[in-house]
């Protein structure tokens, strides 16, 4: 596992903070790794989802820092959405 997805559970798992989530979202980051979210918490794999989201590195950390606004990189098509709509509109305002 490498440092970005290391970086991503660990910003991951301090914004969901001991907030329940149902069902199962993947964060895809190109070239780096896939980080899953389920209802057990945040964790490198590379797992089925419900959700699949996508993106570069550098929109992955400014959608975990803050800077970037999920449903905005979504709509510039900087990040996209596999399956479950619904699911990713929610991760996202959990992200918020």
């Amino acid at each position: 596992m490498n440092d970005i997805v290391n970086q991503a559970v660990t910003a991951l798992t301090e914004k969901l903070a001991g907030q329940g989530f149902d069902g199962t979202a993947k964060f895809e980051i190109q070239g780096e790794g896939s980080v899953i979210i389920d209802a057990d918490g945040v964790r490198a794999s590379d797992d089925p989802a419900d959700v699949t989201l996508s993106a570069d590195v550098d929109t992955f950390q400014g959608i975990l820092s803050g800077d970037t606004n999920p449903t905005s990189a979504f709509m510039t098509g900087k990040l996209s959405v596999d399956g479950d709509m619904g699911l990713a509109m929610k991760l996202a305002s959990v992200l918020a």
